[in-house]
């Protein structure tokens, strides 16, 4: 699973880095670099629009259809091999999906009763993207809505695998088109666009159990504890 990351390059990099991209004036009012991203927290998320939209979407898919949005709390990821047919994800697979932006994760290295924590990032300490899928939820009481998102996960490549089974899907620049084109794409086209990611080109290394509390965020949390 993937269940903290950080967000910390500026919103205008991204803009660069993908055509046509266009953002909410309230992105670049709100954003701030977080070290530490935990569930239910808005995260950076480009939507596929007609035009690629970058915006905040609250982390943990809402289906369109569900009684209250608490459900949310259990569908921070969305396993690939079931994405196109369980009835949580099936819809937004085919219509609503986006793009994560990410500068690293963390995942948990379980080894007898201690669970250590690894910081993973691209080796060039580059911004990279999460293939996800969004909904839009509108509570029928209050008129409230809600914009959400969920990380799809996939098996985890040899580096990663040395720390837990699982890695999210991190989707390739050149087939970020694919997977944000908002007119039907064939199943197939769109299943070959995750898979697990190349595992040299990213890091992995320990980090301290200050990422463990949500309440910490800052750059300490991401520093190794051993030199490199």
């Amino acid at each position: 699973m993937c269940g903290r990351f950080i967000q910390i390059a500026d919103p205008e990099k991204i803009k660069v880095s993908i055509l046509d991209l266009e953002i909410d004036d309230t992105v670049r009012e709100r954003f701030e670099p977080h070290y530490n991203i935990a569930p239910t927290q808005d995260i950076l998320t480009i939507l596929n629009m007609p035009t690629p939209k970058l915006t905040f979407t609250h982390w943990g898919l809402i289906p369109f259809w569900a009684k209250d949005k608490t459900i949310g709390y259990r569908m921070i990821n969305a396993r690939v091999e079931t994405i196109a047919t369980k009835p949580s994800f099936r819809e937004s697979f085919k219509k609503r999906r986006c793009i994560i932006l990410s500068d690293g994760f963390f995942e948990w290295k379980q080894e007898h009763k201690t669970k250590t924590p690894y910081f993973i990032r691209m080796r060039n300490s580059e911004p990279f993207a999460f293939a996800g899928l969004w909904d839009n939820w509108t509570n029928e009481q209050t008129g409230e809505t809600i914009v959400s998102s969920t990380i799809i996960t996939t098996d985890a490549n040899p580096l990663i695998g040395e720390i837990y089974n699982r890695m999210p899907a991190i989707l390739k620049p050149d087939i970020y088109r694919i997977w944000l084109n908002p007119l039907p794409e064939s199943a197939n086209n769109l299943m070959k666009c995750i898979k697990p990611f190349p595992h040299d080109e990213l890091e992995a290394f320990e980090i301290s159990k200050l990422v463990n509390s949500p309440q910490n965020d800052s750059p300490e949390i991401i520093k190794p504890v051993h030199a490199q």
